[in-house]
């Protein structure tokens, strides 16, 4: 008396199985389904990128991590002072280990006039407040060829239409704009906003 018919212990046994397979399918949905979404977004609104190189010191370091906005330049154009990641131009030949992208500052946008001139920058002739270099000059680093080289001239160098001029923070060891021109929009993955690695350097731009 008061014990289970075998009948009734294997209908309860497969009842348990059920659920327990039920209880598995629902955690491989919502794990697959996490997958996917970190997926979307990666692909479409945020990535990761690693700093390569000292060239926005002190700004970034080599090996800092920042979050991008892949979205920004959907909703608005390029602004001035953005850190932006850009796929490397046709015109920057320097090999450096494979890198794809590279990071910068816009400094400048189209149909404006860029000159370097006294150790400083001028936008339409009228000098550029860089507080993020820190006081390093920008001067003349021996790379540019052709019609960059009006950049040290009073009437400076006009920006294309929908490219925008980008300079390293650390304009005595960048190789930037002045060595491979303006870069076209369309080659912009998005804005840097956020430094997320290492831990004591984590913070906005």
């Amino acid at each position: 008396m008061g014990s289970n018919s075998p009948s009734t212990a294997t209908a309860g046994e497969k009842r348990r199985q059920r659920s327990a397979a039920r209880n598995l399918t629902e955690w491989v949905v919502v794990v697959g389904g996490s997958i996917a979404v970190a997926l979307v977004i990666r692909a479409l609104v945020f990535q990761t990128f690693w700093i390569p190189s000292p060239s926005m010191s002190t700004t970034l370091v080599k090996n800092d991590r920042v979050v991008v906005n892949k979205l920004s330049y959907r909703l608005h154009d390029p602004r001035r002072g953005d850190v932006v990641v850009f796929h490397r131009p046709p015109t920057e030949f320097i090999s450096n280990s494979g890198i794809k992208d590279l990071i910068k500052r816009v400094v400048a946008l189209e149909g404006e006039r860029i000159s370097i001139l006294d150790g400083g920058v001028r936008i339409n002739g009228s000098p550029l407040d860089e507080p993020y270099t820190h006081g390093l000059e920008t001067l003349n680093n021996g790379c540019s060829t052709g019609d960059l080289l009006q950049l040290y001239t009073e009437q400076g160098y006009t920006v294309p239409e929908d490219h925008v001029f980008v300079l390293g923070d650390n304009r005595t060891n960048s190789g930037d704009g002045r060595c491979f021109g303006p870069v076209s929009e369309d080659l912009i993955v998005g804005r840097a906003f956020v430094k997320i690695w290492p831990p004591s350097h984590i913070g906005g731009l």
